[in-house]
Formats: structure tokens, C-alpha cells, sequence
């Protein structure tokens, strides 16, 4: 999705090839710790080269850089522990951590159980130490405190900042249709509210609010002045999307796109630098409004969950708790997706359910609990600014008066083949157009893209007055259930000729369609086509661009058309069988809006294949309790049709173009193959590279550091044995080594490294040893070469590993990497394994 990342794609797939043995890793290509704190300017990962600006992302919000101020701080203690002529006590890594020791490189993925384990001997401190003093009885309370404190700032942050978004792109839509006398800071509707010369024939209209040809030209009337504002609406429109693209592309390249697919690969352990900083927040919450004013066919929901975990990511590192341990930081994003899907539908319940059903990879009870917390506060901060003015929390309120039937039941789950349908070919195309737009010159050329794109967006919308508005109006418009009042065409029936056919309460009986409602027909089909091809090269563009509203709005014009002719046929036939004895004359049998709002989950289904928070967020988003049942219907519908073109929906297929290492949870293994099968090295591979346990100098770990590309190495008794001890990451070894130089006197490259608890034998003369068994992982995860991959796999999934060794009776073998994992389903699924660009 991302364009400027190819070079570096590429760059790491080089080094995938090369001697299995541990992890890949490009991103070590320098044997010193100076090479780790201090990017070259060639580095595609940490400096971005864009319009002939380069910026420096090395600096992030994610993890703090390191300080060499701090690397140089050499306790005596620590010497002392690492060095053999010192006291042999080890060296507590909670009480005196090495700066940088125990912290991942940019494009790796984390070890969930060194996390976790981490943070139960923090929690474990902190509890024993709260028994012997009431000040850090207090710090205990504190720590289990800030948790709650945490969501709650989340809360308040993604709902203040939803809040502005909605209003400002509100006023910015409105814009490019004209301007406020009264107050240019006012919308249109705000600023007809206080007039009294509106009608409910035109309550759009008043004199207060004029169009850019009656300031220009003096009247609203005339193909002069519909030309002009014909030229305005694109002018606007044209703005808008440059400002988005330039900004994206000068200050926050990661602030581009859905953002989604992204979170989910951060939530399984992988890390983007930078992909959630306090620059991408800033940029993605401008050109969000810019982008969603400017016309396009994208929505802000998606975005949404994107700012939101931006908020949390920087408000982690308020705590220490979440600021060092990266498994900690995931379970406050998968909070923070939550509170995004909240503020963008006022949907805290279906917020809460997205998140454990699409987003995250760990979800435990206690994340549960706080989500709900987080998104309650999200939905009451964004009730208290009333962004919609309606004092309503939900986007899309409708009320419909009328019950459904059972046989409804039948064009419903037609709604939901539909869904289905055009979900799983709306996916080919937009990833068929993505994989274009990255291998061709198209990609080399976003900001030109963008404005094509918009131009013949604003060419071809303005004169359908269905395409001409916002995807939320157009939405609200096609959910809303006619009443005696509307004006809108949609409810452009014949007046009913008896008082018999005037409906009962509230309801309005079917009434045979009028001129304006089969107008608004042929409006709304040609809306469907436009909608169906202009979405699929929207979304991927380099704007915030969500979908989240678009395809719900394809749903909800077909739902609505169905509707209709639903409607009439019953109104024109209600002495079919089908109809007798519910639909009598003078009933109002069909609603047309509630179609509507079952094609907008049908087709949302159907792209995302989201089931059961897809029902709770449409009817959070609608208020419809009681169609809770046609929703289910054609949202299972939806699902079945789509899964049976692909399994992947729109998120799992930008994942894997992407080509990141993300190994879906949801999909079942039904190979045979063994462990041996995918380790590596395979056969005529050099063999594996390790590390010995005190038979190496300090020099030839150096060496064999330079010469690989490897996150990490396994320790072994004697290259002879080749019995396992432990594993150990090359970036706490670099680390570790360079602050010994550093801080330990006569540590040279003679000097023994020693993984040991024992002291070994050495000449007297010899210099002393360096002791790293500190660093050391002395229960890695293991299998041996017969368990069957299914179970491998499952126990990647479900344990978080970023490696397992496998063994021959107690002898190493080889090593399963996750990237390892992905390739081997790739080849398994007839796909390219070198599209796995990550480990």
C-alpha cells in the first residue's frame, strides 16, 4: 500500500535466502551498537526520501531512541557481573537493564512470551515490594490503577478529536456548495436553523446560506449558474485532495490509506516505526477531513481506528508499564480499535465486538472489560459535542413503524447473495488495481493519481444529486422512512385518492410511485454503477480512505431499489398469495428504508466478512432492535456468497499484498507436512549458524555477527554436541558486546564470551571473559522434527513465537521462523512464498 517501502522490500527479501539457521533480519548489517542507534542516510526503513525532502523517521513516538548518554553510564556493579574478574553474581536485568536490551528492531515482530513473562516479574516486583512499605503499597495501587486511568484518556482524546472531525468536514463538504452570510464558520444546515423563511418543501433553502453563483453571479437560476457551480464544486473539490496528498506525502507517509490492515499486523506483534507516532495522528486527523470533503468515494470510519490507536500509542508512554513492554502496548490498542469504531458509528458495543472479532490477535477478559470502559467514555465525550447536532449518538437514527414479515425474509437474503457477491469481486478488483498501481509507474505518481481520480469523481458526480452529497447523507437518506411531510424524492408517491389509504398512527400506507420517485430510480441506479466502479480505485489511494461508508452505501441503493419495486409489487398484487392476509389495502406492508439498511450490511459484510459485530453496529447505528433478524440473515448470507470466491476479506488481502507477516488465526491447516519439512536449513544449505557456550572469543562472535543477517542464534554446548542451551537475539549480543568495550576494562576480542553459570579455566595471562548468560533465553521453544506443522502452527498462533528450534534427541536441528510458516502456507495455496517481505 505504502509505495516508498519497495526498495526496502526488496532489500530484506535479499537477505531471506541466505544461511538458514535463525531469524532473518536485514535491518543488522553493521556489527556495532553504533550501527543500531545511529541509521545510514541509504536506509530505506529510517529515512524517507519524498519530493526532495528527506525526513527522518529514525525518531519516533513508538520506543524512545537510545541514548548514548545512557550507554556510556557504566555501573561498577554491572562491569562486575559481566566480567570475569569481577564477582560472578548475575546480572538482574529488572533491577540494572542494559539500555536497548530487550527491545525490537523496525519490520520485526515481538516475542509474546518474553513479553509476557516480563511483565509477570514486573507485576511479581512490585507485589512483593508492596508488602514492606506503605509508599510502595501505593505505587502497587498506582500501577494496577493506570490501566483504567489509560483508557479513560483514550477515551476522551479519540472522542474529542471524532468529534472535531465530524464537524469540520461537515462545514467542508458544505463548501463546496456555497458559503454562510451570516458566519462562514456555519455548515449549511446550522446555518438555516435561526432563519424563519424556511419551508418543509425547502427547508435547504434560505437567504441566509447562498450558492457560490448567486455570490458570483447574482442568481441561482440558469445553466450560467449551474455551470459555475458546476466549476466551484470541482475547484473545492480538486483543493481539497491536493492538500490531503501533499500533506501526506511531505510529513506522514504512514497516514495514508484505511489503516486497518496495518493495526491488525501491529496487533499480531509486528512493529511499524513511526505507523502510530504523534506525526501520522496530526496528518491522518487534517487530510482525514480534507479527504472525506473533498468528494471521494472513502469514508472516515476506517481512519478512525487508525487515530484512535495513534492516541493510545502516545498516551502508553504516560505509564512505564505500557511504554516498555510491547504485548502490554498491543492489549491498549486492541482497547483503542474499540474506541475507534465507537466514535466513528456511535457504536460502543459493536466497537468493543470489532475489535475481538476482526482486529486483534490477543484478546484477554481483562482487555474486554476496558475496551467497554474505553468506548463508553469515547461515545459519552463524543454525545457531549453533539457533532450531528440532532443530540443523538448514532450516525444514521431511523425509526420505521412498520413490522417485517417472514416473507421478507426472501428478498432479504437476496440482499445478502448480492453482498456477497459484490464483496468478493469488489476485493479482486481493488486488489487487482493496487497490485497495478505497485508494479507499474502509476504508483510512482500518487499525487497526480489523487487529482485524476477526484476530477473525474467531481466530473461525474455533481449532476446526480445522490452522488452530488456526502456518503453519510446519502446513507441517511436512503435508511429514512417517509413520512407526509418529506420532500425528498425518494418520496415522490401519487396522494392517496380515500381517506382509507392514509395508513394507521404514524404510517403512511403504500402509495403507487410518482414521477419524482421513478427519477430519483433512475438517479439511484446510475449512483450504483458510479459508486461500484469509482470505490475500486479509490480505496489504496495515498489519502486516508475508509470503506467502510462506501460500501454500505452500494448496499444500501440496491436495498432501497429492491425496496421500492417490493412496494409497488405488493401495492399492485396484494391479492397474490404471497401477500394475502398481511398486506391488506391501505397497509403499509413494505418500508423501503429498512431494505436499505439490510443491503448496507449485506454489502459491508460481504467486503469486510464481519457477522456478528457487523448486526450490533448496524443496529447501535440505526437504532432498528427489532430487524435484528433480517440483519443476521443477510449479513450469514453475505458471508457464505463471499467465502465461496475467497476466504480472505478486503483487510487479509492488503495484508498479504503487502506482503506482511501476519498469520491469520481464522484459517484452518490441512497439510500433512512435518516440522523437518519447512526448518531450515534444508538440504544443501550451509549449516546453521550458532553460537557456542564458552568456547567463542568475543572477536569471532563479531565476526559471525558481520557475516549474517540474523535476529538470533542458538547457543550450543560444543559445535560437536550440538545440544541446545538457549537463544539469544543478535541485537541484545550487539548490545551487550558494545557495552562491555565500553565500560569493562580489558574486555578485547581475545576475551571468551561465556553463557555459563560456571567459571571456565583459562590461562592466567589470558584476558578476562565476558560473561552474557543474562541475555541468554534458556527455555526457547522447541519441537522436534517429527510434530506435525499443524501443531506448529497452532502453537505459533496461539503462543505469539517469533521462532521455535527444532531438536533430534536433545541435538539442534534447525529453526522455524514465522516467515518460515507464511511461506510454507503460500506454497500450500499455489501463492508466491516470496511475497512474505517481513519476519
Amino acid at each position: 500500500m505504502l509505495k516508498f517501502w519497495t526498495s526496502s522490500h526488496r532489500k530484506y527479501a535479499s537477505g531471506s535466502d541466505g544461511a538458514a539457521g535463525a531469524m532473518d533480519n536485514p535491518g543488522y548489517c553493521s556489527g556495532s551498537f553504533d550501527g543500531l542507534q545511529h541509521p545510514s542516510d541509504d536506509d530505506d526503513d529510517e529515512m524517507v526520501d519524498i519530493a526532495g525532502a528527506t525526513l527522518d523517521f529514525s525518531t519516533t513516538d513508538d520506543v524512545p531512541p537510545l541514548s548514548s548518554a545512557d550507554n556510556d553510564e557504566c555501573s561498577s556493579n554491572r562491569a562486575a557481573g559481566m566480567n570475569g574478574s569481577g564477582p560472578t553474581k548475575l546480572v538482574n536485568p529488572l533491577e540494572d537493564p542494559l539500555p536497548g536490551v530487550g527491545t525490537y528492531e523496525d519490520f520485526n515482530t515481538i516475542d509474546w512470551v518474553r513479553e509476557k513473562s516480563k511483565d509477570r516479574d514486573r507485576h511479581r516486583e512490585i507485589t512483593n515490594k508492596s508488602r514492606q512499605s506503605t509508599v510502595a503499597l501505593l505505587h502497587s495501587i498506582s500501577d494496577a490503577f493506570s490501566g483504567w486511568l489509560l483508557m479513560l484518556l483514550v477515551g476522551l482524546m479519540a472522542g474529542a478529536l471524532a468529534g472535531g472531525i465530524d464537524i469540520a468536514a461537515h462545514w467542508m463538504t458544505d463548501l463546496k456548495e456555497g458559503i454562510c452570510l451570516i458566519g462562514f464558520w456555519f455548515n449549511h444546515e446550522h446555518c438555516c436553523w435561526t432563519s424563519n423563511e424556511t419551508t418543509f418543501q425547502e427547508r435547504d433553502r434560505c437567504p441566509q446560506w447562498q450558492s457560490w453563483a448567486e455570490l458570483i453571479t447574482g442568481t441561482s437560476e440558469g445553466a450560467f449558474a449551474y455551470i459555475v457551480n458546476y466549476l466551484m464544486y470541482i475547484v473545492w473539490a480538486l483543493l481539497f485532495s491536493f492538500l490531503a496528498v501533499a500533506l501526506v506525502r511531505a510529513f506522514a507517509p504512514y497516514a495514508c490509506g484505511s489503516g486497518i490492515p496495518e493495526i491488525k499486523t501491529i496487533l499480531s506483534g509486528f512493529i511499524i516505526r513511526g505507523y502510530l507516532g504523534k506525526w501520522t495522528l496530526i496528518i491522518k486527523t487534517i487530510t482525514l477531513v480534507l479527504a472525506v470533503s473533498s468528494g471521494l468515494s472513502l469514508g472516515k470510519e476506517g481512519p478512525l481506528v487508525h487515530v484512535a490507536c495513534c492516541c493510545a500509542n502516545i498516551l502508553c508512554h504516560l505509564f512505564t508499564k505500557y511504554r516498555k513492554n510491547e504485548a502490554k502496548r498491543r492489549e491498549v490498542l486492541s482497547a483503542a480499535a474499540a474506541v475507534g469504531v465507537s466514535v466513528a458509528f456511535g457504536a460502543p458495543i459493536g466497537g468493543v465486538l470489532f475489535s475481538l472479532e476482526e482486529v486483534s490477535y490477543y484478546f484477554p477478559l481483562k482487555t474486554l472489560w476496558r475496551s467497554f470502559f474505553a468506548a463508553l467514555v469515547a461515545a459519552f465525550t463524543l454525545r457531549s459535542i453533539n457533532p450531528f447536532g440532532n443530540s443523538r449518538l448514532v450516525l444514521f437514527y431511523v425509526e420505521f413503524h412498520a413490522p417485517w414479515h417472514l416473507v421478507e425474509l426472501a428478498p432479504f437474503i437476496l440482499l445478502g447473495i448480492f453482498g456477497g457477491v459484490w464483496g468478493a469481486l469488489f476485493i479482486r478488483a481493488n486488489i487487482a488495481w493496487c497490485r497495478r498501481r505497485k508494479t507499474t509507474r502509476l504508483g510512482h505518481y500518487p499525487v497526480i493519481e489523487v487529482l485524476v481520480v477526484t476530477a473525474l469523481t467531481a466530473l461525474l458526480a455533481y449532476p446526480n444529486s445522490y452522488t452530488r452529497m456526502s456518503g453519510a447523507e446519502l446513507i441517511s437518506e436512503l435508511f429514512n422512512d417517509c413520512s407526509l411531510l418529506d420532500s425528498s424524492q425518494l418520496c415522490g408517491y401519487k396522494q392517496p385518492v380515500n381517506a382509507s389509504e392514509t395508513g394507521v398512527g404514524n404510517s403512511l400506507a403504500d402509495r403507487p410511485a410518482g414521477e419524482g420517485l421513478y427519477t430519483a430510480l433512475w438517479q439511484l441506479a446510475l449512483a450504483l454503477i458510479f459508486k461500484v466502479l469509482v470505490t475500486v480505485i479509490t480505496f489504496g489511494m495515498k489519502v486516508p480512505s475508509g470503506l467502510f461508508i462506501p460500501s454500505m452505501a452500494v448496499g444500501a441503493i440496491a436495498g432501497r431499489l429492491l425496496g421500492v419495486g417490493m412496494e409497488q409489487l405488493a401495492y399492485y398484487n396484494h391479492n397474490w398469495l404471497i401477500f394475502r392476509g398481511w398486506c391488506t389495502p391501505g397497509a403499509d406492508c413494505i418500508t423501503p428504508g429498512l431494505y436499505a439498511m439490510v443491503g448496507a450490511a449485506a454489502c459491508l459484510g460481504g467486503v469486510t466478512r464481519m457477522t456478528v459485530s457487523l448486526v450490533v453496529i448496524m443496529f447501535e447505528l440505526t437504532g432498528g432492535l427489532e430487524y435484528i433478524v433480517p440483519l443476521m440473515a443477510a449479513t450469514m448470507t453475505s458471508k457464505w456468497v463471499a467465502d465461496a470466491f475467497g476466504r480472505e476479506g478486503i483487510y487479509e488481502a492488503h495484508i498479504r499484498l503487502n506482503g506482511y507477516p501476519f498469520l491469520e488465526p481464522k484459517e484452518e491447516f490441512e497439510h500433512s507436512s512435518l516440522a523437518v519439512d519447512v526448518m531450515r536449513p534444508r538440504r544443501g544449505d550451509p549449516a546453521l549458524a550458532v553460537l557456542t557456550q564458552d568456547g567463542m572469543t568475543v572477536g569471532e562472535v563479531e565476526t559471525l555477527v558481520e557475516s549474517t543477517r540474523y535476529s538470533g542464534f542458538p547457543v550450543v554446548v560444543s559445535q560437536e554436541s550440538q545440544r541446545l542451551v538457549g537463544f539469544v537475539l543478535r541485537r541484545d549480543l550487539l548490545i551487550s558486546i558494545d557495552n562491555a568495550r565500553k565500560c569493562q576494562d580489558g574486555i578485547v576480542s581475545a576475551s571468551l564470551v561465556v553463557f555459563t553459570e560456571y567459571t571456565p579455566p583459562q590461562p592466567p595471562e589470558a584476558p578476562p571473559f565476558l560473561r552474557l548468560r543474562s541475555i541468554l533465553d534458556l527455555s526457547p521453544f522447541t519441537v522436534t522434527d517429527h510434530t506435525p506443522m499443524d501443531i506448529t502452527v497452532d502453537i505459533f498462533r496461539k503462543l505469539g513465537l517469533r521462532q521455535c528450534l527444532v531438536t533430534h534427541n536433545g541435538r539442534l536441528l534447525g529453526i522455524i521462523t514465522k516467515k518460515d510458516i507464511l511461506k510454507h502456507l503460500a506454497q500450500i495455496a499455489n501463492r508466491d512464498p516470496d511475497s512474505i517481505l517481513f519476519n
